[in-house]
């Protein structure tokens, strides 16, 4: 009998739990947007229209990766194109030096493994995927009179084609993710998840937690199962710092597929602090693509950033 008894009470424990924080949260409506918001969060007298629009706004992501133009840093880069049954068939494996004299920061390479035919014959890169991850954290040259300055930027594929229009598109994607991004055919209207035009596509929460010892609220945008398929943000969950808004994490899936292109991506993004910068310390890449007239890429990039100066 007892042996009944256990089994039973831990159903009833595990369903008294599930509705209590079915009645502990708490959902609020913000134009069409209806956001789930945690005990903690309710609790916290968190102003969620001001939350949101802090976050429609956010610049502290880009910034972060603006710093690295005006810092030094060592560099573990892992680049890996693979097959379809996720063989690598071409890879770079290096550590790299950013140095930063006279305003001016170049970079050097202390060690490298190639393997197959990840780069030419003129030593640049065969792969889009890998080009893309140069152009974010290599440099050839010197590169002279930069700043981490923010506002009064903006992506534009204005004037751009070929490969360096995708890099512009790609980075609007990157940085600006949740963002209308004019530019790109057949979805720039569906990347602006925080419009009101996007709010019945997905599921929305605010949540409170720790993330690598800070407190943040964790804000999480989930397309609902219905709706896959019709947008290009799939899921997006940021942590930000509950006393300055900055972002200190990311992690969102990215994909889509139209008659010229599809592509599906996912990326992670951890923060750490160097003195007053807030810059990434570590940046994961998985994705897939395929244009018109290119060949499917299978790419994984790793990038550990550390040793700041």
């Amino acid at each position: 009998m007892m042996k009944k008894i256990i089994p039973a009470f831990f159903c009833l424990l595990s369903s008294t739990r599930a509705m209590a924080q079915a009645t502990t949260d708490s959902v609020v409506s913000l134009g069409k947007k209806s956001i789930t918001l945690s005990e903690v969060v309710v609790n916290n007298k968190l102003n969620i229209p001001v939350f949101i629009e802090r976050i429609k706004n956010d610049t502290s992501f880009y910034k972060a990766f603006r710093n690295l133009h005006i810092l030094g840093f060592t560099a573990i880069n892992d680049i890996r194109m693979n097959n379809s049954d996720g063989k690598m068939k071409a890879g770079l494996h290096s550590r790299t030096k950013q140095v930063r004299v006279n305003n001016c920061r170049k970079m050097e390479t202390l060690e490298e493994q190639v393997t197959g035919d990840i780069y030419d014959e003129y030593r640049n890169f065969n792969y889009y995927t890998a080009q893309m991850y140069a152009s974010l954290f290599f440099t050839k040259d010197s590169v002279c009179g930069e700043t981490n300055i923010v506002t009064g930027t903006a992506f534009s594929t204005s004037g751009k084609s070929g490969m360096e229009k995708h890099k512009e598109q790609l980075k609007m994607l990157f940085f600006n993710p949740g963002k209308r991004i004019n530019g790109l055919p057949f979805m720039s209207n569906k990347t602006a998840i925080y419009d009101d035009d996007m709010a019945d596509y997905y599921n929305m929460s605010v949540d409170m937690g720790i993330y690598n010892n800070t407190n943040c609220y964790i804000f999480t945008q989930k397309v609902k199962p219905e709706n896959k398929g019709s947008v290009v943000v799939d899921e997006m969950t940021t942590w930000f710092d509950s006393n300055t808004f900055d972002v200190l994490g990311r992690n969102y899936s990215l994909s889509y597929d139209a008659a010229v292109y599809d592509f599906k991506v996912t990326m992670e993004v951890v923060m750490t602090r160097y003195g007053e910068y807030t810059v990434p310390s570590l940046i994961r890449y998985n994705g897939n693509w395929k244009a018109i007239f290119k060949n499917r890429e299978r790419g994984v990039f790793t990038a550990t950033l550390f040793d700041f100066n």
